[in-house]
């Protein structure tokens, strides 16, 4: 994986030992209803093709990361199923460096296109997601715990 350049932070691939912290970071990053928990990361983790990525502070003295992405790839295709964000450490880069460093391990094992869906509330997410190149491409209805609907989105990857 090539360096993703954001001052102050590194994205480094994570294993199931992380799924813990993962944990934590999920909850802070998200409402109660909407975390996962260390045992629902467990359980994606050990399923092949997922990947993980941390986004950890250059000389990290905090107990969590800044921010993490977990994938899954099938094939030819890529799902984002989760990236979060620590409050703290929002609209720094952190986002567009962790879906830069998953898009790039993803070109390494082959796969032509990523998905992942947004709530069609969450506009900071969605004009995250068009930056990187990202382009609706359906509608999921009541998708999420707070019955919003989830905007399904791709991205073409260069193999």
């Amino acid at each position: 994986m090539r360096d993703i350049l954001v001052p102050g932070f590194t994205c480094q691939p994570a294993g199931a030992e992380a799924c813990a912290v993962m944990a934590a970071l999920h909850d802070a990053a998200f409402t109660a209803a909407e975390s996962w928990s260390a045992g629902a990361l467990a359980s994606l983790m050990v399923v092949p093709g997922t990947i993980a990525i941390l986004a950890v502070l250059d000389g990290q003295t905090e107990p969590l990361p800044a921010g993490f992405i977990l994938a899954r790839i099938v094939h030819d295709e890529a799902e984002i199923l989760t990236i979060a964000v620590h409050p703290r450490h929002r609209r720094q880069g952190i986002g567009l460096a962790l879906l830069q460093a998953a898009t790039q391990m993803c070109e390494g094992r082959g796969v032509a296109q990523m998905f992942l869906e947004v709530s069609v509330r969450n506009t900071s997410a969605a004009a995250l997601y068009a930056s990187s190149g990202f382009v609706p491409v359906g509608l999921r209805r009541d998708y999420y715990c707070d019955g919003s609907d989830a905007r399904v989105l791709v991205k073409a990857i260069a193999a």
